[in-house]
């Protein structure tokens, strides 16, 4: 039973992290209708910077996040200006194609500031603490903790902020929105810079556990457009438990199976259940 529930942790602190990263895709592609694959460069940067900010500034953890959070936001904002607004008329491939070249200019970047090598970020609370027998580490705890705040704090927002309720209407109904006097241009910039600043928390939250990568953004690509397509396209609560099941799936299956076929055992996952369920888990509602 202890292994059981040191298991059910870490599968919660991996599935918060996959849930922060999967609904800032989920929200651009409702809102705008781009498959964003240039989504997992702006998470990897966001833990790049992270890095920068503890190492080169010399700040705490918190504010490091924050300002990581903040610069991806900003970045994310001019690239759907500079790049994604002007291809918004064009064919379906022409984003696609766009959201590819940034993510690779995003780790050329990277490579040519920080070195292709790994970096490793301290954690910020060391040690581990017992409950009723689990043994975590703090900083999987406080994962736990930061992603749900992160995902209340985001539905607080969409819900009961007129701001929110107008990404809402947007991503029901664009040309709607747009007749009654919703700003369908700023609307799409405020969803990239949230879709940025969720992966840079999201990065900043995992990069003292796993070691900081330019290939962490691809990996992640990977992961969160098999949760978004599990949950449902532009399915928000599709975003959160694609990314539960998917981080079930790759702890409980690498722990009991064998940790080598964890990605092996989440992607089957997502087979079956597209087998069952063509359109994924839930319909699309932002």
């Amino acid at each position: 039973m202890t292994t059981f529930l040191q298991q059910l942790f870490n599968a919660l602190a991996l599935g918060g992290v996959y849930a922060l990263v999967a609904l800032g895709l989920t929200l651009v592609y409702g809102v705008m209708r781009v498959p964003n694959f240039a989504h997992g460069g702006l998470y990897m940067l966001g833990a790049y910077l992270t890095y920068a900010a503890l190492n080169g500034l010399g700040v705490g953890y918190v504010p490091a996040l924050l300002l990581a959070a903040l610069a991806v936001a900003l970045l994310a904002a001019l690239l759907e200006r500079l790049i994604f607004f002007p291809l918004r008329n064009a064919p379906h491939v022409h984003p696609m194609i766009a959201a590819l070249g940034v993510l690779f200019f995003l780790e050329a970047g990277v490579q040519l500031v920080w070195g292709p090598d790994f970096k490793q970020i301290t954690e910020p609370v060391q040690g581990i603490v017992n409950l009723g027998g689990v043994t975590l580490t703090w900083q999987r705890l406080l994962v736990i903790a930061a992603s749900l705040v992160v995902m209340l704090g985001l539905n607080f927002f969409l819900k009961r902020t007129l701001t929110g309720a107008t990404i809402e209407a947007m991503a029901q109904n664009r040309e709607g929105a747009r007749l009654v006097g919703v700003n369908t241009a700023r609307v799409g910039m405020l969803t990239f810079a949230i879709s940025g600043a969720l992966a840079a928390v999201a990065a900043a939250l995992i990069a003292p556990i796993n070691a900081v990568a330019p290939s962490m953004g691809e990996v992640m690509n990977l992961k969160v457009f098999a949760i978004i397509i599990l949950g449902g396209m532009g399915s928000v609560p599709g975003a959160i438990v694609g990314a539960l099941l998917l981080a079930f799936a790759e702890v409980f299956g690498g722990y009991y199976i064998n940790l080598d076929f964890a990605d092996v055992i989440g992607f089957a996952l997502l087979v079956l259940v597209l087998a069952v369920r063509p359109q994924g888990l839930f319909r699309r509602a932002v």
